[in-house]
C-alpha cells in the first residue's frame, strides 16, 4: 500500500479557516507519525537517553504540556493549577516514565483538544493581543498558534529521530 503524502500535500482540513490550515497540518502530522514510530519501541527505550539527550518519554509529555499551555494562552487566559503542576511535573518524568499507553493516550487527547480549539477560533481573533507567561510577555492568538505548531512539529521531529537512534541501540 502506498504511503500517503505529507498531511499539508492533502489539501484544506475541514472545519479550519485558512489562515489555520498550517497549524492543523503540524499537528495532524505529528498526530499521525508518532504513534506509528514509538509503538514499535520496547518499554525501556521510551526512556533512553541517547548522548544525554531527552528521552522520547520526555518529549511526548512536553510537547503535550507545551501544546496545552500554548493554547490556553491563545485563548486569552491564564494557566491554571493543573496546568502549572504539570509543567512542575515535567521535571520529573525521567523518575516517574509514564507508560507508553499513557502518553500516546495524553498526546491524543491533547491533539483532539487542541484541533477542536482552531476549528473554534476566528479570523477575527487571529490579531487579538495575547499575553505569555507570568511575565505576560507580548503576543497574538495568531503567534502563539503558530509557535505551538512548530513547537509541535519540532518535538515530533526529535521523537523520530530518537526512535531510530535508539532502535538502533537495541
Amino acid at each position: 500500500m502506498p504511503s500517503l503524502p505529507p498531511v499539508w500535500l492533502r489539501g484544506a482540513i475541514p472545519g479550519i479557516q485558512p489562515t489555520l490550515q498550517p497549524v492543523a497540518h503540524a499537528l495532524l502530522q505529528v498526530a499521525e507519525e508518532t504513534p506509528e514510530v514509538v509503538q514499535a519501541l520496547a518499554p525501556e527505550q521510551i526512556w533512553i537517553r541517547p548522548g544525554g539527550s531527552a528521552s522520547i518519554g520526555f518529549h511526548i509529555a512536553h510537547l503535550c504540556g507545551s501544546l496545552d499551555r500554548l493554547f490556553t494562552y491563545a485563548r486569552g487566559e491564564s494557566l491554571s493549577p493543573n496546568q502549572l503542576a504539570a509543567l512542575a511535573a515535567e521535571r520529573t518524568l525521567e523518575a516517574t516514565r509514564p507508560s507508553l499507553p499513557e502518553l500516546l493516550r495524553l498526546l491524543s487527547s491533547t491533539l483532539e483538544r487542541a484541533m477542536d480549539q482552531l476549528r473554534g477560533t476566528s479570523a477575527e481573533v487571529l490579531f487579538e493581543p495575547r499575553e505569555v507567561g507570568r511575565a505576560r510577555l507580548p503576543s497574538t492568538t495568531l503567534g502563539l498558534l503558530f509557535h505551538a505548531a512548530e513547537h509541535t512539529i519540532r518535538h515530533g521531529g526529535q521523537i523520530i529521530t530518537l526512535g531510530r537512534v535508539v532502535q538502533g541501540q537495541a
